[in-house]
């Protein structure tokens, strides 16, 4: 969806000129993290608090120091995989390449459809009438 005041298939690119995740040189489908590289996010119990406010979780105390050290872990582990150069690396719908098998596309099934059209209450030039339900 385009912003107002923008023709509509030109706010991508506009979007990826000025946004310092995207450069304009990068490939067009090419995943790059809305953190910037070599930035790193950490929390103080303060925001902790904000947020178990913002989320409406009451915690307390002793609580918040548990959920800032695990928080940091989580943190902590989101910059690991920041820190990995991913250029280059296609994204994947799955770990392995598999490929589903796939059938022959032929008809299993005879077709019922003048038998079905017996047994309707109403039908004309094939279709099936219905009573009007809306008015």
């Amino acid at each position: 969806m385009s912003p107002p005041g923008r023709p509509k298939g030109e706010y991508r690119s506009a979007q990826r000129e000025g946004n310092p995740t995207c450069p304009p040189g990068r490939p067009k489908g090419e995943y790059r993290s809305a953190q910037r590289e070599g930035t790193t996010v950490s929390l103080s119990r303060t925001d902790v608090e904000r947020l178990a406010q913002l989320a409406r979780l009451s915690i307390e105390a002793g609580e918040a120091d548990a959920v800032h050290a695990k928080l940091a872990a989580i943190l902590g582990l989101i910059d690991q995989l920041n820190a990995v150069d991913t250029r280059g690396v296609l994204p994947m719908a799955h770990a392995q390449d598999l490929a589903l098998p796939l059938r022959d596309d032929v008809v299993t099934e005879p077709d019922r459809h003048a038998l079905f059209q017996q047994q309707a209450p109403a039908v004309e030039d094939g279709l099936y009438l219905v009573p009007k339900v809306i008015e």
